[in-house]
């Protein structure tokens, strides 16, 4: 793990915006944090601390031991991500309700568990219905349709059809279960 670098040109990945003010920077709604130096030099504290030192800190955050068998490398990670997200704020609600149902898919050993297919922001979905071609937008907070934001496909498809329907069923979004399942496991 590099050391943080108070050049923020330095951390900015390909094809995302410059986080440097004036040049396309945080378009987020969420205000940039006033203690970024504190930040970093907590993050840079972590990288001198010793194995039990990084034991501790886990058992302050945690009230419990850190897992069997993590290595120092994953201990710092894992703490440096807990301060990054107590000072940015920690994911938004949506993306923790996202998560809660893909763990509780996970847990069930559910067939139609894959976290491939949520659609990415910007992706048109399209579905024919009784010949007429419905177009909703994926958004960052949810989709459109017709104009009206809506948080949930599943309401859109009831508006289409009338009836109570799967929204990610209604739009292809699921895989197939059951025979069909099998039937393209032996092909």
């Amino acid at each position: 793990m590099r050391p943080p670098t108070d050049d923020a040109s330095a951390r900015q990945h390909p094809g995302e915006p410059s986080p440097v003010p004036g040049r396309g920077g945080n378009r987020t709604s969420r205000p940039a944090s006033k203690h970024v130096a504190e930040i970093d030099g907590h993050l840079v504290d972590l990288l001198n601390r010793s194995t039990q030192e990084l034991r501790l800190a886990w058992r302050e955050l945690h009230r419990t031991g850190p897992p069997q068998g993590l290595s120092r490398d994953l201990l710092i990670r894992a703490l440096a991500h807990q301060l990054q997200e107590r000072a940015a704020g920690g994911a938004n609600r949506a993306l923790r309700r996202r998560l809660q149902t893909l763990a509780g898919e996970f847990a069930k050993k559910s067939r139609s568990f894959d976290p491939a297919l949520v659609p990415k922001v910007g992706a048109t979905l399209v579905r024919q219905w009784r010949g007429h071609a419905h177009t909703v937008l994926v958004r960052d907070d949810g989709f459109e349709y017709e104009g009206q934001h809506y948080r949930s496909l599943t309401v859109i498809a009831e508006r289409i059809t009338g009836a109570h329907w799967s929204g990610p069923r209604f739009f292809g979004l699921t895989k197939r279960t059951g025979a069909s399942v099998s039937a393209e496991a032996g092909e």
